[in-house]
């Protein structure tokens, strides 16, 4: 029997699959493997990983769900004349699957020829399931499942690990260049921990606040912000995001960063943002919680406008210790002033604006700010300073 009929008998065995495969090592620490296999046979050994909440509000699996006019899309090409997709799908393997080398192959420094050996029998595994999880390309592989053809053998570019952070890393780094809901990334970012790309680094810590804020029963923000787990959110991720990071950077909670590692004392940041935005709350009730359609205060530039009074209220009371009564207390000459959902914004020289005609761009955000910190230092902060 020669090596091409012994693999297919491998093959055709109900307890695993054996493919020729490319071992090559990135490094000391890194291994990926390069194999080829029908993709009709993919869902066999790997599965997806969804984004969603388990029953404690904890961030498990990674993937979006399917997009299904595109899955339409690759299909109808995949049924054409000739189709060909060079590009490999990602997977993750756990550490059921092994390679087993070919000694009988001369090896270069970085790679060798051999086998990869995946169990097939899921109820070998338990409740761990199949083996394998596709980090890029569930899109393809949808479409390969569904399409109206006998097989059609694709690339596969695989790495063994037990990580689920590892997994969400990769997931991250593989799609970062493509055109992928930035909401996404943001919700998976505080489950990572390993160096990301400057922009994503910088976001991390931001996201994991947010994320808390989110998620905490406690939190003003409980379930209000909307994300991939929460999609009945109203306020956009990117306005908290951004304010967030506005205040780390330069604001109330820049005293409590840790400019080393990029994250900071965690639980001070977030009394100080709890605090702030329980007195706004209170003191725009009817404007808080509505969809930012109908309250410019839950609109991007209601979010980014009062967190420059966050830092602004902070810095007036940096010697004392901030209280929701105190933010409360300094947010009250501000009300009338306030037209987050119905009459006009005087923002000064004959300048009125309907309420809703205030966009989230650079140019309203900071017109919008601007009028409320004149008017915060005018009729608040020119009283007996606690500075």
């Amino acid at each position: 029997m020669n090596d091409d009929e012994r693999t297919t008998t491998s093959q055709m065995q109900a307890s695993e699959l054996r493919l020729p495969a490319l071992e090559v090592r990135q490094g000391e620490r890194r291994t990926l493997y390069s194999f080829a296999v029908d993709g009709k046979t993919l869902h066999e050994f790997a599965s997806v990983s969804r984004l969603r909440r388990d029953e404690e509000r904890a961030i498990q699996g990674y993937q979006r769900p399917e997009v299904l006019s595109h899955i339409g899309e690759i299909r109808r090409y995949l049924e054409s004349t000739a189709p060909m997709i060079p590009n490999a799908i990602v997977v993750a393997f756990d550490e059921r699957v092994r390679f087993v080398p070919r000694d009988d192959l001369t090896d270069c420094s970085y790679s060798q020829h051999g086998e990869l050996v995946i169990p097939l029998d899921a109820t070998e595994a338990g409740a761990s399931g199949l083996p394998g999880w596709i980090v890029d390309g569930q899109q393809r592989a949808a479409a390969i499942r569904e399409a109206e053809i006998e097989s059609f053998p694709i690339c596969v570019t695989a790495f063994i690990t037990s990580d689920l952070q590892e997994q969400r890393e990769q997931f991250i780094l593989v799609n970062t260049t493509k055109p992928l809901p930035k909401g996404l990334i943001y919700e998976l970012l505080p489950a990572t921990e390993s160096r990301l790309p400057t922009l994503l680094q910088r976001r991390r810590f931001p996201a994991h606040l947010m994320d808390r804020l989110n998620n905490d029963p406690k939190s003003p923000f409980h379930r209000l912000i909307r994300t991939p787990t929460t999609p009945e959110g109203i306020v956009k991720d990117n306005s908290v995001l951004r304010m967030l990071e506005n205040s780390i950077t330069d604001g109330a909670l820049h005293p409590y960063r840790d400019p080393v590692t990029g994250r900071g004392d965690e639980e001070a940041m977030l009394s100080i943002v709890n605090d702030f935005w329980t007195a706004v709350r209170e003191a725009f009730p009817d404007a808080w919680g509505k969809p930012p359609r109908r309250s410019r205060l839950m609109h991007g530039a209601g979010v980014l406008a009062m967190g420059y009074v966050m830092d602004a209220i902070a810095d007036r009371y940096r010697a004392n210790t901030l209280t929701p009564e105190l933010f409360h207390a300094d947010l009250q000459p501000l009300v009338e002033i306030c037209s987050w959902t119905h009459g006009y914004w005087d923002f000064g020289a004959g300048d009125f604006r309907k309420w809703n005609e205030v966009q989230n761009t650079s140019k309203d955000v900071f017109k919008l700010a601007h009028l409320l910190l004149v008017e915060y230092k005018r009729r608040v902060w020119s009283r007996k300073s606690y500075a």
